[in-house]
């Protein structure tokens, strides 16, 4: 799984480089679209992996299942804020890329071997510590676990890097906390719509559509972020794809300021109209950003460029390979000092 490089040192594959404590991109022409598009990939994946763990479980349309769909989101973008100020993918000794998949992955496993109904027995069946767990289940501890791991694990680690960052540069910190409104609007409106009594998302089972639309939500909000880091831009606050998620979550709470509740049917309408919208609005978005910057760095997107003058020096090659003699070849040479010592022969003769 590793390689020697031209110089005789060892390098890992890009995969392996998550597990180093931090990993800093090559300088090489292709990073400036790579940066984004790994991010991009990684934003959308957040909600749309979490489902794959929702499933695995057995929470379903749940409560438990919204958290686990919005917690990764929360140590993506906190990630992707500390990379904005610090311009380094710094990755601490617990993280979502590898110790969050692994244990994801270890979940999915087990399900798959003893069923999701082990996450609702008791742990001492498993551990028998009942002063430490008492008659919890795994289901039962899963919310704190999720933001224990994150409160506790992943974001002191991306606040201390950019305080580091902002210290040896002689900028302050405090104006940056600003730049963490638009996650928590985020996080606060996902709350309100999902969670509202008087929503129908959790209760007839359409987790799904708001994952698929939020993904594309989330997406872009990174996204923007990684872009404005490689153009040296201002830190972005808001997307256009942020407007239907505010407005939806107060649709779904309008009894609580004395109007008449959204009926189940027209809510689910205007999901699918959010989902069509955010698809269309991240997809052209995305396809203007690729091909402006792979315009600009005279790249393509998912496949690699034909040098030209390789190209034409291979042509070259095989048309000398012919038998025509080409300018300037050594064959060409060749064949004209030999007509020149023939005829140098015959006026010898005459």
């Amino acid at each position: 799984m590793s390689m020697v490089n031209r110089h005789g040192e060892l390098e890992l594959p890009a995969g392996w480089e998550s597990c180093l404590s931090s990993y800093r991109p090559r300088p090489t022409r292709g990073n400036f679209a790579n940066g984004r598009h790994s991010h991009g990939i990684d934003s959308l994946n957040c909600t749309l992996a979490s489902l794959l763990e929702t499933a695995a479980m057995g929470f379903g349309a749940s409560h438990l299942g919204a958290y686990t769909a919005l917690v990764p989101c929360l140590a993506m973008y906190f990630s992707t804020w500390e990379t904005f100020h610090t311009h380094t993918l710094y990755l601490g000794y617990f993280n979502g890329p590898t110790e969050g998949l692994l244990i994801a992955i270890s979940i999915m496993l087990a399900s798959g071997i003893w069923g999701p109904e082990i996450w609702s027995r008791p742990i001492t069946d498993l551990i028998d510590i009942p002063q430490l767990f008492g008659n919890n289940s795994v289901k039962d501890l899963w919310v704190p676990i999720l933001l224990g791991g994150f409160f506790l694990a992943h974001l002191p680690g991306c606040v201390l890097n950019v305080y580091a960052a902002r210290k040896k540069q002689g900028l302050p910190f405090t104006p940056l906390l600003k730049e963490w409104v638009p996650m928590i609007a985020f996080s606060l409106c996902t709350v309100a719509w999902l969670f509202s009594p008087y929503s129908c998302l959790l209760t007839e089972n359409h987790l799904v559509l708001f994952c698929w639309t939020i993904s594309f939500v989330f997406g872009r909000m990174t996204t923007m972020i990684i872009l404005a880091h490689l153009l040296r831009q201002p830190f972005p606050y808001w997307t256009v794809l942020q407007a239907p998620l505010v407005f939806g979550a107060v649709l779904a709470n309008l009894p609580r300021i004395g109007l008449p509740a959204l009926s189940h049917s027209l809510e689910v309408w205007y999901l699918r109209l959010y989902f069509l919208f955010a698809l269309v609005v991240y997809m052209h978005w995305a396809v203007l950003v690729i091909n402006r910057i792979t315009t600009f760095l005279g790249i393509n997107c998912l496949t690699i460029r034909q040098d030209k003058s390789v190209a034409r020096d291979r042509a070259y090659r095989e048309f000398g390979d012919s038998g025509l003699p080409l300018a300037g070849s050594s064959r060409s040479s060749r064949s004209s000092r030999h007509s020149f010592d023939s005829e140098d022969d015959g006026l010898k003769n005459h």
